[in-house]
């Protein structure tokens, strides 16, 4: 009797061939394909954008309208070329009125080079505003340092540089408009007992003024410094309108239940409160650092995974004020296990402000 071949033994054989081939055509697409979506990534990641934002505010003045704010944020010492070059290509001839930068601006150990280079790239006579972030450091020094001044070296330099660092509110004029550019923090500072515990923190040190170490003295400067701007803020705030325009300065984005605490606890008589802001400025989370395309960022650390867009850029509303989240232009080491920026380009953003409806 004759043995019929076993067909099925020789189809296994074309089938571990077929996956040989499948196998062997993978390895080859899949180093092809991880490069394309690198080169896209630095393609995408390292180009600077200016974006524009019209916002309205139903109460500008006229003398107001049309006032633009470019507002940068959370750069972390990053280079985009040489002397910055790659601001100076998405600016172009773009005109501002101030230019507001909302903190963790420097980068690692307080260099502050890389923004003076961003800085000089602007216009000398234009106003520019920065509140510190949180890798920022503070903006006093109270240890020993290479100068006498209270102010950190990076602060120094920067305010040499026409940048005004803000502590207290800062008023701008157009005729009859007036807006103001106010650090989120003193809304809710209680001037009266905080002044107290620095008065006696400084008499604390006079009592043993004979024997004050070198930080002891820097610690003293910083105290002094902290007592007269506190008094600076209590006349300031008696210049602050009921029809003047406000514009908050945070680092960290405000959230919904901090906003309605203070506009509930604020006086209906006080104009110096958030009941009267008409805009909030905040940045920190750098658009997630690492997103995804039309999903947006994976992971923020305060906020978990896949957080909703709105609570990590752009514009949303707290309290029927517009905050707007900076997507940000620099790679926060907070982000520990995502490094650089992924599919998320650096984002410069010029806020136009208008009464007209949008």
């Amino acid at each position: 009797m004759r043995r019929e071949k076993n067909q099925y033994i020789f189809a296994s054989e074309m089938n571990r061939g077929h996956g040989h081939k499948v196998r062997n055509t993978i390895l080859l697409i899949l180093p092809i394909l991880i490069l394309t979506v690198w080169v896209l990534n630095i393609t995408v990641s390292r180009r600077v954008t200016l974006e524009e934002l019209r916002l309205t505010v139903l109460n500008l003045p006229d003398d107001l309208e049309s006032y633009s704010i470019l507002h940068l944020s959370d750069l972390h010492g990053a280079r985009y070329g040489e002397k910055q070059k790659a601001f100076a290509t998405a600016l172009g001839t773009t005109r501002y009125s101030c230019v507001v930068m909302t903190g963790d601006m420097l980068g690692k150990d307080g260099d502050v080079e890389p923004l003076l280079e961003l800085v000089a790239l602007m216009p000398p006579d234009t106003p520019k505003f920065l509140i510190p972030g949180d890798t920022d450091g503070s903006l006093t020094e109270s240890k020993a340092h290479s100068s006498l001044s209270v102010y950190a070296d990076w602060a120094e330099k920067l305010t040499a540089a026409g940048v005004q660092i803000l502590d207290v509110p800062v008023l701008v004029t157009r005729e009859k408009g007036r807006i103001w550019f106010v650090p989120e923090e003193l809304y809710a500072m209680d001037l009266e007992s905080t002044q107290k515990i620095f008065q006696k923190q400084i008499r604390d040190l006079n009592d043993r003024a004979t024997s004050l170490t070198a930080d002891d003295a820097a610690r003293l400067r910083a105290l002094e410094y902290e007592v007269k701007r506190i008094d600076t803020l209590k006349e300031m705030r008696k210049e602050f309108l009921p029809t003047d325009i406000q514009v908050v300065l945070t680092h960290t984005p405000l959230t919904r239940e901090y906003v309605h605490d203070l506009v509930s606890w604020g006086e209906k008589e006080d104009p110096f409160s958030m009941r009267y802001a008409g805009l909030i400025l905040a940045g920190h989370y750098n658009g997630g650092q690492w997103r995804l395309p039309f999903v947006g960022a994976i992971y923020v650390p305060e906020l978990g995974w896949f957080p909703e867009d709105s609570l990590v850029q752009g514009l949303s509303y707290l309290e029927g004020i517009p905050q707007y989240v900076s997507p940000g232009l620099g790679s926060d080491p907070h982000y520990e296990y995502q490094p650089g920026r992924v599919f998320n380009p650096p984002v410069m953003t010029r806020i136009v402000l208008t009464r007209k409806a949008n």
